[in-house]
């Protein structure tokens, strides 16, 4: 099963993360099929706070992909901040 899911990078205390399309079976951080965002938790200004490709989500999910709950949260919001 393919999932849609955050991969962290960064330094300690100062976390990064990378939203990836990747094998479910495969650890959170090693090798996945696509990036598709990142998301920077730190940040105070909401416009670099997260950033998606949301054609290639589109796509990903069409074709069966399954995005975690953080992820699916992510992307309600974004959709919603680019509304406004």
């Amino acid at each position: 099963m393919v999932v849609i899911r955050l991969a962290r990078s960064g330094k300690i205390n100062a976390a990064f993360y990378r939203v990836t399309v990747a094998d479910k079976r495969r650890f959170r951080d090693k090798k996945y099929i696509a990036k598709v965002g990142w998301y920077n938790p730190r940040s105070n200004d909401p416009k670099s706070r997260i950033s998606l490709d949301m054609v290639q989500i589109d796509e990903w999910i069409q074709k069966g992909a399954q995005p975690s709950e953080t992820v699916a949260k992510l992307i309600k919001d974004y959709k919603k901040s680019l509304k406004n």
